[in-house]
C-alpha cells in the first residue's frame, strides 16, 4: 500500500524547517543535485550524497511518484585543467576517465543510474543565453579590462545570501579567486576569458570572447534544461551550500527562473575530524573500501545515519555495517528455507520514518527490529509470523537498496566476473554432490562438502534444495 501524496515531509535548508513535501506537477517529481567535478576518483564523501539521494529517489518512487533524476557531470573547471598538465594527458581524456570511475562507484554501491546526466561541455549554448539574460537584466556584466571575463553583480541583487543566511558585506571573496575586472571582490564569474597557459579545445566562442563557462553557471543552466525554470528539489553535500549553490540560487532568479522549490543538503563524511577530501589526503576512495568490505556494507554504513548528519569515517563501523548484514542475510535464508517466498511488506512504522525527512535510522531499527521478531518466530514455530516478517524484511531491503539479489545488485569491475564464476564452481559441485547421494556414493558426498567447509563454504540441505553460504 502506496502512501497518500502529500505524506511526505522534509527539512528545506533554504527556509530551515521541515515542510509537507508539494511538487510542481501533482504525482511527479522532479529531482536536480551536483555531480561530481571528475578531476579524480571518487571517495565516500562524495559518494555518500549519491546513496542519500538514491534513497530518497527509491522512496518517493515506492510513494507512487513518477520520478525524474538530473544529476550532472563538470567536465571543465579549473582543477581538470590543471591536474590533466600534470598527468600529461588531454584535459577531455583525463575527466572522462575519472567519470567512468564514478559510475564503477554508483554501480557498486547499487545507486541507480540518473534519468539523464548531462556534461558541462555538451551545454554551452545554454550557458550563453543565461549570461546574455542576465546582462540585459542588469545582474552581469563583462570585464571592462578585455579579458573577456563575464561576472554575476552581486549587488544587483537583493536577496544574494539569502540561502545561506549571509549579509553581502560580510562576505570574504572565495580564497583563490581572482579580483581582476570585477566591480565589487564577491562578485562571481560566469564565464571565464580564454588564457593562453590553458589549452584551445577547453574554450568556446561567445559575444565575449573566448573562453569556458564558471562552475556555478553549469548546473543552473543544465537543471533549467531537463527540469523547467521551476523544479522540486535541488540536493548536494553541505559544503555546496555556499558558494556554489547561493550562486546558482541568484543568478537562476536573477534571469527569471524561479529554480528549486526545496533544498536538501546531506552532512559530511569526516576523517579525524575534518572535511575528507583529496587535499586533505584523507580520502578513503570507493574503489579501495570496496576491495576490504561488501559493497552493500559501504551502502549500509553510508544510510544509515541520518542524511543530515555528520559521519566519522572508520573501517569499524563498516565492519559493523557488514555484520548487521550477515545477520539480516542469514535470517532471509532460514525463513526462506522454511516458508519459501513471500510477498513483499512495509511496515507502518518504516513508513513514518521514511516520511519524516527521510528518517532512516529509525527505518533501519525497524528492519532490525523485524529481523529479530523473525528468528523469533522461525525458534518458537510460528511460520505465519516468520512468513509476515520476511516480507517486511524483504520490502524494507528493496526501497533501502540493499536488496542481495545479484540481479538487482551491480558488482563493479572484476568483482562482477569473479561473483559469477565462484557461484558457478559452487554450484557444479554441490551439483556432483547431489548426484552422489543419489546413488548412494555418500562418501563422495561428504568429501565434496567438506572440501567446500575448508574453504569456508557451508552448505545446508532443505526441503528445496541445498543452500550454501560463506561462513
Amino acid at each position: 500500500m502506496k502512501v497518500e501524496a502529500g505524506a511526505f515531509r522534509v527539512y528545506d535548508t533554504a527556509t530551515r524547517s521541515v515542510r509537507d513535501f508539494c511538487p510542481v506537477v501533482p504525482g511527479k517529481v522532479s529531482i536536480y543535485h551536483c555531480g561530481l567535478t571528475v578531476q579524480s576518483a571518487p571517495h565516500l564523501g562524495h559518494i555518500r550524497k549519491e546513496v542519500v539521494f538514491d534513497v530518497l529517489r527509491r522512496w518517493l518512487a515506492w510513494c507512487g511518484y513518477d520520478v525524474t533524476v538530473i544529476a550532472n557531470i563538470t567536465d571543465i573547471e579549473d582543477k581538470i585543467l590543471i591536474k590533466s598538465a600534470e598527468a600529461g594527458v588531454p584535459w577531455f581524456a583525463h575527466a572522462y576517465r575519472f567519470e567512468r570511475e564514478l559510475h564503477e562507484a554508483y554501480a557498486a554501491l547499487g545507486c541507480l543510474p540518473p534519468t539523464y546526466e548531462p556534461r558541462a561541455t555538451g551545454h554551452v549554448p545554454e550557458m550563453i543565453e543565461m549570461i546574455t539574460e542576465l546582462i540585459k537584466r542588469g545582474h552581469a556584466y563583462p570585464a571592462d579590462d578585455g579579458t573577456g571575463d563575464v561576472y554575476f553583480d552581486v549587488r544587483s541583487w537583493p536577496d544574494y545570501g539569502s540561502l545561506s543566511r549571509q549579509n553581502i558585506d560580510e562576505m570574504e571573496p572565495a580564497a583563490d579567486s581572482d579580483s581582476r575586472g570585477k566591480r565589487d571582490p564577491r562578485d562571481f564569474a560566469l564565464w571565464k576569458g580564454y588564457k593562453e597557459s590553458e589549452p584551445y579545445t577547453a574554450s568556446w566562442d561567445t559575444p565575449w570572447g573566448r573562453g569556458r563557462p564558471g562552475w556555478h553557471l553549469e548546473c543552473s543552466a543544465m537543471a533549467g534544461k531537463y527540469l523547467g525554470d521551476e523544479f522540486d528539489i535541488h540536493g548536494g553535500g553541505l559544503d555546496l551550500r555556499f558558494p556554489h549553490h547561493e550562486n546558482e540560487l541568484a543568478q537562476s532568479q536573477a534571469a527569471g527562473r524561479p529554480f528549486a522549490r526545496y533544498w536538501m543538503h546531506n552532512g559530511l563524511v569526516t576523517a579525524a575530524g575534518e572535511k575528507m577530501s583529496k587535499s586533505l589526503g584523507t580520502g578513503a576512495l570507493v574503489s579501495e573500501v570496496i576491495k576490504r568490505f561488501p559493497p552493500r556494507a559501504v551502502r549500509l554504513y553510508l544510510l544509515q545515519p541520518h542524511y543530515r548528519s555528520t559521519i566519522e569515517y572508520s573501517d569499524a563501523a563498516i565492519a559493523e555495517s557488514a555484520a548487521a548484514l550477515e545477520r539480516i542475510d542469514n535470517f532471509i535464508r532460514r525463513a526462506t528455507d522454511v516458508v519459501g517466498a513471500t510477498p513483499e511488506r512495509v511496515p507502518a512504522e518504516f513508513i513514518a520514518a521514511m516520511n519524516d525527512d527521510l528518517g532512516t535510522p529509525t527505518a533501519v531499527a525497524v528492519l532490525h527490529n523485524a529481523v529479530r521478531d523473525g528468528n523469533l518466530a522461525l525458534d518458537a514455530g510460528d511460520q505465519d509470523s516468520a512468513a509476515a516478517r520476511l516480507g517486511d524484511v524483504a520490502g524494507m531491503l528493496a526501497i533501502l537498496g540493499l536488496a542481495a539479489d545479484r540481479n538487482t545488485w551491480q558488482w563493479a569491475g572484476d568483482d562482477q566476473r569473479l561473483a559469477e564464476a565462484v557461484d558457478g564452481l559452487i554450484a557444479e559441485l554441490l551439483k556432483q554432490r547431489e548426484a552422489a547421494r543419489e546413488g548412494k556414493d555418500f562418501t563422495t558426498a561428504d568429501a565434496i562438502r567438506d572440501s567446500l567447509a575448508k574453504l569456508g563454504v557451508e552448505v545446508s540441505d532443505t526441503p528445496q534444495g541445498p543452500r550454501w553460504n560463506l561462513r
